[in-house]
Order: structure tokens, then sequence, then C-alpha cells
């Protein structure tokens, strides 16, 4: 099944967090506004994904773009390591489902945008590991740091920034072992991985940047065309296999 409004439908994971509204303290799955309105603003429909469930390629196949969000560390066992006393503490719901998530994706060849922890699920997903300390990176809490990163020439993200990008970063861990098939097309001063992406997909792009929190941002908007251009596909798709099943209906009837 895939949306058929004039909007893509894009998915995007949260979390579960103690959370005060009304009258209420209660566990809650809540995510930054900052991905919903980056969403809307270029010409999609956001759809909030909890971390429960049973996510795999048949219960995603509604949507035309997945967006895997920020957030805390990723248990170190997921990639085989010992825990550094720096990484914060697990989350196996989120870990479990944004696996899941990332996974279904890549069956599906859903145009994906991965955004710094959603960068490191997916380098996970597909082998990777983590550097799980990155000194220097990350030095005041709920602060975005900007930082100039070099793009690699030729690269799908090249593509949409140019060959260098000021960015909003906030993260203390970086890539380490890239997975397979990804490739590295943006790093900063440091040596940093700071973006990767799979050429052999529509669209998957990993970021340790924070596109949501620049409103000047131009990845989502050529993340969401990516989820259009795939919908438009697919109902095209469909359509044609209606009108040949159609005729071999009207063919065995002559």
């Amino acid at each position: 099944m895939v949306s058929n409004g004039s909007k893509p439908l894009i998915g995007i994971s949260t979390y579960l967090e103690r959370t005060r509204f009304g009258v209420w303290d209660v566990e809650a799955a809540v995510l930054h506004r900052d991905y919903l309105d980056s969403v809307v603003r270029a010409g999609g429909n956001p759809v909030l994904l909890p971390p429960l469930g049973d996510w795999n390629a048949d219960s995603i196949g509604f949507l035309d773009g997945l967006v895997l969000a920020g957030g805390a560390d990723v248990d170190p066992g997921r990639y085989g390591a010992a825990r550094d006393p720096r990484t914060g503490p697990a989350s196996v719901h989120r870990d479990d489902a944004e696996s899941a998530l990332a996974r279904a994706a890549l069956d599906l060849d859903l145009p994906l945008l991965a955004v710094c922890r959603g960068a490191q699920v997916l380098n996970i997903v597909l082998g990777g590991t983590l550097r799980q300390h990155v000194d220097g990176h990350n030095v005041t809490p709920a602060v975005f740091e900007k930082v100039d990163i070099a793009v690699a020439a030729g690269s799908a993200l090249a593509g949409i920034v140019g060959p260098s990008v000021s960015v909003l970063c906030h993260h203390h861990q970086a890539l380490d072992r890239i997975g397979d098939g990804l490739e590295v097309v943006a790093t900063a001063p440091d040596g940093t991985v700071e973006a990767v992406e799979l050429p052999r997909a529509r669209f998957a792009l990993g970021i340790q940047s924070h596109p949501e929190a620049d409103r000047e941002d131009r990845l989502f908007g050529a993340f969401v065309d990516a989820a259009r251009k795939a919908r438009d596909g697919s109902l095209r798709r469909a359509g044609e296999r209606r009108v040949m099943a159609l005729f071999g209906v009207l063919g065995k009837g002559a």
C-alpha cells in the first residue's frame, strides 16, 4: 500500500521519556517539534512512529520516507563493544525499534534520512561500529555547535549542499568502522565522519549533524522530494499493473 494524497507520508522515530503535560506526569513517546516542522516545510506529512510494536517492511509499507531521529547513545553491545564509562544508558526499546525500522527501510528501498543517532543506528545495522567518545565534541549540553564539514565530490550530499557546508552538531560519539555498502561523504576538520550514504539505495543518507535545527537546511527538501518521487513511481507502477490485469481479464473473455 502507498499513500495516495498530494503530500508524501514521512515516518519519524520517537523515544520514550517521562513527560509532564496538563495534570499528567507519565511516560510518553516524544519528539522534538523541529523534525515535524522540517518535514512540513519540505512538503511532507509527518507520521510519528513509537519505539514499540512490530516494525518490518510490511508494517511501514504505507510510508513514503523514513527519518531516524537523533537522541541517546546506542547500546555498545549492539556492535560487540564493551561499554565506555562515558557512554549513556541503553534504551532497549528504542534500539530494537530503530534497528528494525532501518532494516525495513533498506528492504523496501524507502528514502531514508538518518540523523545523528540515526546515522549510528544505520551504520550498526550494516555491520559498522562506533567510537564511543570523541574529545572536544558536544562540549555544552543542549547547545548545537557550528562545524564546517568537507563534502566528497560527486556524492549525492554534494549535489544537495555543495563541496562544503556549515552544520549544527551535537554528538560525542561518531562512526568508526563503516558499515557494508556505506561510503563516507563528509568529514569534520579533525577527520570525524560527519555523513555517509548508501549509493545503491534510492536515497539513504546518514548525517551526524542536525538539519532539523537549521531552518535554512536543504536536506529535508531533497529527502522529501525523493520520497515524493518514490511514491509517484509506486503509484504509477500500481496503475500499470491494474491496467495489465484488466486487459488480461478482457483478453480471456474475448
